[in-house]
């Protein structure tokens, strides 16, 4: 994704910049495994209720 000259002035507070290059951050990484824990650790325990209350 190549973005130039933006001109847009900040957008629901946060920055804008440009973006040279597309990639994944830090944050996106640790978003992603803290989403992915999350779906792996409740799965047993929805299985579980479902057997339960079906």
């Amino acid at each position: 994704m190549e973005i130039e000259n933006n001109s847009l002035p900040d957008q629901r507070g946060f920055a804008t910049r440009d973006v040279l290059w597309g990639g994944f951050t830090t944050e996106d990484v640790l978003w992603a495994a803290g989403i992915w824990s999350v779906i792996l650790t409740m799965s047993p325990v929805i299985v579980f209720y479902m057997l339960m209350v079906a």
